[in-house]
């Protein structure tokens, strides 16, 4: 990192840094001078939340993240599970956006891979199920 990162915390708010769970129990500034692996707690996505192939994905990629002495164990089975996404999607997005992650995460970035699968959820929700997206358009149309 060239430059200084800021990040605001709001009281009890929490940020994963390099492995460890820091919470501010008050509104706090915090500037990162060096190089670090961090993820704020919004970004955070939970063992049961993590219902469709991309969340599982984004999972995986997220435990590298957080827990780097599982780092290794998460990359396997990163390995194993990519392959059968860029065997299940059709949609070029989808499956450039998965290469992507492929590359970001042979090159150790998993900050970047995290953002690009989040990136994909809205549309693996329309893929997944095409007519929850219909209503809502519907109802759009008619208001």
């Amino acid at each position: 990192m060239t430059q200084t990162l800021r990040i605001t915390l709001k009281a009890n708010e929490k940020i994963y840094i390099n492995g460890a769970v820091i919470r501010a129990d008050r509104k706090v500034s915090l500037e990162l001078l060096n190089d670090v692996q961090f993820l704020l707690e919004n970004h955070v996505l939970q063992a049961e939340d993590a219902a469709t192939p991309l969340k599982q994905l984004y999972f995986i990629v997220q435990i590298m993240l957080m827990n780097p002495g599982s780092c290794e164990e998460a990359r396997q089975l990163f390995r194993v599970t990519l392959p059968s996404l860029l065997e299940a999607f059709s949609d070029a997005h989808v499956l450039s956006t998965l290469k992507h992650v492929d590359q970001l995460v042979a090159e150790d970035r998993p900050y970047e891979a995290l953002k690009s699968i989040r990136s994909l959820f809205i549309l693996e929700r329309q893929i997944l199920n095409p007519s929850a997206e219909q209503p809502q358009l519907a109802l759009a149309a008619g208001e």
